[in-house]
């Protein structure tokens, strides 16, 4: 797949995968109520959030592929991609697919949440670990048998996490938590409306942080060109390994923290935070020492095809420093549900992020740093204030927006 192709797909995959969260936040809704019915040991109300959350999500699946398939045939997909007419056709076929794929994900991966709100943190590590490895050997198959495409390669990332989810689906409800399967019957709006009470906040949270970085490839190819997101990309996901390595640490923190605050156990979260940022401290060092290196290591993975700026690669080291810093307080804030202060930052982050990297990158000529650059200054905030609210909770002082 050339340059072209490829940077279409990053700037399609990241535009379908809003819709991911357009489960209005009944996910993290679930895992949080659930968390709460499982330390209680009341295994009912348990089994009543995931059907309520199941049966609600897939009328929304539902309801978002019907709508998409309307609108299919009136867009121009190379005008909103900015590239060549003769991709019209493919466009066309490959985003019903894709579209469809998320909407079923958006189904299959409460499993996800149910694991995790069971404790059972290293899910979603085996569950990235399936699904790069069945990617990685159908790839290869294909390299070797037939010509490579945006189609295949689109429809084969799209159709891959959707089997790996829905088999942890079936082998999930036939085994470990088969007192937990959905049943229509246990549907309430009341356990809905419990859910989505916290739920439809995430949802404001997570929509503004998926489209931080999601608008980011938007711009880029739509004020540059598709090749551009290429190298914007390969600095973001090299940068982005000690995001994946810390994020992995604080997944089981989330609901412990659930579990810790209802118990009423504040010792064991002030110094589980404590030693959380211990472990932050060596995200700085980490930053620097891939920051020495990225050169030699950008032409070992990549090689001269793609060429990166050692700006960008700063200003992407930056970005991870600061959303590293504030993942370990809003970490502990999602666990607790006092997020109202985080879903007024993350919307006031995803307006002044469009507007602020148009002016750096275009008015001001930082050029792709410029985008980064933004979407740092974005983020900002909430790595001020999450510090601050996690302060005034774990202290009592906690009142009014900062108690929501």
């Amino acid at each position: 797949m050339d340059n072209e192709n490829y940077g279409i797909w990053l700037t399609l995959s990241s535009v379908i995968g809003w819709f991911t969260f357009f489960d209005i936040g009944l996910g993290n809704g679930l895992r949080n109520r659930l968390t709460e019915a499982l330390t209680v040991g009341d295994f009912r109300l348990a089994r009543a959030y995931v059907s309520s959350a199941y049966f609600t999500i897939l009328a929304i699946s539902l309801f978002l592929f019907l709508f998409f398939l309307l609108i299919n045939n009136f867009i121009d997909w190379t005008l909103v991609f900015n590239t060549s007419s003769g991709l019209q056709v493919e466009l066309s076929i490959l985003m019903p697919i894709v579209t469809g794929c998320f909407c079923l994900q958006l189904v299959v991966k409460l499993i996800g949440n149910i694991y995790l709100a069971s404790q059972n943190h290293s899910i979603q590590v085996k569950i990235h670990f399936f699904t790069q490895i069945l990617s990685l050997i159908i790839i290869w198959i294909l390299i070797k048998t037939t010509t490579s495409s945006l189609l295949i390669f689109g429809a084969i990332f799209s159709i891959i996490p959707v089997l790996v989810l829905l088999g942890l689906n079936i082998i999930g409800f036939s085994k470990k938590y088969i007192e937990l399967r959905p049943t229509f019957s246990l549907w309430r709006y009341k356990y809905l409306k419990d859910i989505m009470g916290i739920g439809f906040e995430f949802f404001i949270i997570q929509i503004s942080g998926i489209m931080l970085f999601a608008t980011d490839n938007f711009i880029i190819s739509n004020l540059f060109s598709p090749e551009e997101v290429v190298p914007y990309n390969v600095a973001f996901k090299y940068f982005s390994i000690p995001t994946m390595i810390f994020t992995i640490i604080l997944t089981p923190y989330w609901s412990s923290f659930t579990e810790a605050y209802v118990k009423e156990d504040f010792q064991w979260i002030k110094k589980s935070i404590k030693s959380i940022l211990k472990l932050w401290c060596l995200i700085p060092i980490l930053l620097i020492i891939m920051l020495t290196i990225s050169d030699w290591f950008y032409k070992i993975w990549i090689g001269e095809k793609v060429m990166i700026s050692f700006v960008l690669s700063s200003s992407m080291a930056i970005y991870v420093l600061l959303f590293t810093f504030k993942s370990v307080f809003n970490f502990f804030i999602n666990g607790v549900g006092k997020i109202r202060v985080q879903m007024i930052v993350g919307v006031i982050s995803l307006i002044i992020n469009i507007p602020l990297s148009i002016l750096f990158a275009k008015y001001l000529d930082f050029g792709l740093s410029g985008v980064i650059l933004a979407t740092t200054v974005s983020v900002a905030m909430s790595a001020i204030l999450g510090p601050l609210q996690y302060y005034k909770i774990i202290n009592f002082k906690a009142s009014g927006i900062w108690n929501r």
